[in-house]
């Protein structure tokens, strides 16, 4: 599955030595979540100006490449707490440079910095509102609206302001806000988004502790934090030095009007196995989504004097499903077995293009290649988390026959994917989804994309496996797959449509 895009990954700290080394290494573990660009900004205090100050550094591209110097986090990026981000644009043209977040501003109430994951779906309306009072805005991005809500609430306090912004937002947003004097952590009502808490043991100064949050707990991994729990759908969280100090922070709790959504689709495609997203492992989750697939979709029968059927998946988002799928299909009586048949190469970059070639078949050549000793010859079941456009599910399988293989059916451990998002994920439009363009026909998709057969977990399917891994009664969002939009959206949205 590879063209529904990542969104983005943040991460926030508080209280740390050299947090900005520590929001790298989070960034770094995020970097799954969006590729485009990547920035950090840090609150010291400059004694030059007698003032709090918050330096930041932002460029397009990858982790790596955006913090190659490293010069730039002991003379640049000081101080003891601090945000990050990874962008891939859902709001927003991505080479637009003034969309890099994190986004810094000086107001009354002096700096605040913002990193944003996910989309507002009423941004149409709120825009129009302020630009007709004359705000300039900096950027196309959805989330500069935060910075104007905040700066022209009519509250006193920082944080009221902050609340008060916050409630005139519709849609799916995860937030960090770093003030001079806190971190501030922000889930929608709906909880579209995950964001998880975590805590640094004798990370701080004089060995005190720091706490951080992120996007996926496996960015807690890599900067040895421990995770405690999500921000609650709604939740407000404010990290101080007085809440470090006796281990209890203010929350404040958005209303709701919509109930909570989460986004299912965590689970199937975005994040990393080895994270707890929602409060369970994504692993977990995964294994039990393969094993609704066995039943919903198991592979075919053959002679008995055939080999048995192989099962291979597109690596690497579908790989834990697959072990799921192999499982249960043993347990159900089904005489397959797991094998390595795509080789994936991970160094290749996302815009590699060959010339004379066509780019999006020779990006796929080189991206994926088949093992031949295991496909010639066999009846293959390849199994993917998702089907969207299905371009590149159609090359894959083109190549799985070139190998040799002597049967081709290809199982889905999700199901059609029918409508957009406007949650926070860049999707195709509905025309160029695959079941739309086909009529929701397996049939037609099934002769289109080249195998002999196709099948997908039902939506029924997909839910009893997340609700059979993760005990909470907290629901979710499948938009996606149903078309049934827990949060109010406006349909004609584009990307790009702020751009001048």
């Amino acid at each position: 599955m590879s063209h529904i895009k990542e969104y983005c990954g943040i991460f926030g700290i508080f209280n740390a030595e050299s947090a900005s080394r520590h929001i790298y290494l989070g960034l770094h573990a995020l970097q799954h979540r969006g590729q485009e660009s990547a920035g950090i900004v840090t609150s010291v205090f400059d004694e030059a100006l007698e003032r709090r100050v918050m330096p930041t550094h932002k460029g397009n591209g990858l982790v790596l490449d955006v913090f190659r110097k490293p010069s730039v986090f002991t003379t640049k990026l000081l101080g003891t707490s601090g945000i990050g981000h990874n962008r891939y644009s859902t709001s927003g043209a991505s080479h637009n440079r003034s969309n890099i977040q994190p986004f810094v501003v000086h107001y009354r109430d002096g700096n605040l910095a913002l990193a944003h994951n996910g989309n507002i779906s009423n941004a149409r309306e709120l825009r129009t509102s302020f630009i007709e009072r004359g705000t300039l805005f900096q950027t196309t991005s959805d989330s500069e609206l935060f910075l104007h809500l905040v700066a022209q609430a009519t509250r006193r306090k920082q944080i009221d302001k902050i609340v008060d912004a916050l409630t005139q937002a519709e849609g799916a947003f995860s937030l960090v806000f770093l003030t001079d004097r806190s971190l501030i952590a922000v889930r929608d009502p709906n909880g579209f988004r995950p964001l998880a808490l975590g805590r640094m043991e004798g990370a701080g100064q004089d060995g005190s502790t720091a706490y951080c949050v992120a996007s996926e707990t496996c960015a807690f991994d890599l900067v040895r934090a421990e995770y405690i729990r999500d921000i609650e759908p709604g939740e407000v969280l404010v990290i101080d030095s007085e809440g470090c100090e006796n281990e209890n922070f203010t929350s404040y709790h958005l209303g709701r009007n919509f109930g909570i959504s989460q986004c299912i689709f965590e689970y199937v495609y975005f994040s990393r196995p080895d994270s707890i997203i929602f409060g369970e492992t994504v692993d977990k989750v995964r294994r039990k989504i393969g094993k609704e697939l066995a039943h919903d979709a198991p592979p075919p029968s053959v002679a008995p004097d055939e080999p048995r059927p192989i099962v291979i998946s597109v690596p690497d988002s579908s790989n834990t499903a697959t072990l799921g799928y192999v499982s249960e299909c043993e347990k159900l009586g089904y005489d397959c077995r797991y094998e390595i048949g795509l080789i994936r190469n991970h160094y290749v970059g996302r815009t590699f293009i060959s010339p004379g070639q066509d780019s999006r078949e020779q990006q796929v050549r080189s991206k994926f290649n088949t093992v031949v000793g295991v496909l010639r010859d066999r009846v293959v079941v390849m199994v993917d988390d998702s089907l969207v456009r299905g371009t590149t599910a159609r090359q894959l399988i083109d190549m799985v026959r070139r190998a040799g293989a002597k049967e081709v059916h290809f199982r889905v451990a999700s199901p059609p994917v029918v409508s957009p998002c406007f949650y926070g994920m860049d999707f195709p439009s509905y025309e160029e989804l695959l079941a739309n363009k086909h009529g929701g026909s397996v049939e037609e998709m099934r002769q289109w994309l080249g195998v002999d057969s196709l099948a997908y977990l039902s939506i029924d399917g997909l839910t009893r496996a997340v609700r059979s891994a993760n005990d909470s009664n907290l629901g979710y969002c499948n938009a996606c797959f149903s078309s049934n939009y827990p949060v109010p959206v406006e349909m004609d949205v584009t990307k790009e449509e702020n751009e001048w």
